[in-house]
């Protein structure tokens, strides 16, 4: 979007990222809300940006979409009296928040406008 004057539709979004015009507003919803785009209807319509590119980062993006943890592994609770399990759980939590917070950190290095080509 950032080399569209003005706005760019779903329809010309999803031409460029070979996809459905439906996945694209689904996805441009969610940005929308983050407050990273806006839309407009109408013939002169479409999405353009509220903020430039050296602004939003790769962790705005992410959480826009999954506002929790980035990891699917979770502790058990199948046996919540054994100590062997809730020990494991302790460990489990401790490397999962630690393993996020890192991730985390990564993405907010990376602002979109460094994927432009001769950028990085």
């Amino acid at each position: 979007m950032s080399f569209n004057e003005g706005t760019a539709t779903s329809e010309t979004i999803a031409a460029m990222l070979d996809t459905n015009p439906v996945v694209v507003r689904r996805i441009m919803g969610a940005l929308r809300e983050g407050g990273y785009v806006s839309s407009e209807r109408g013939p002169k319509g479409g999405w353009q940006l509220e903020r430039p590119l050296h602004e939003i980062t790769f962790l705005n993006i992410y959480k826009a979409f999954e506002p929790g943890s980035p990891f699917t592994i979770a502790t058990s609770d199948d046996h919540p009296k054994c100590a062997v399990e809730r020990s494991a759980n302790r460990a489990l939590s401790r490397a999962l928040s630690e393993a996020a917070a890192r991730f985390e950190q990564a993405l907010s290095k990376i602002t979109l406008d460094q994927l432009l080509p001769g950028k990085g």
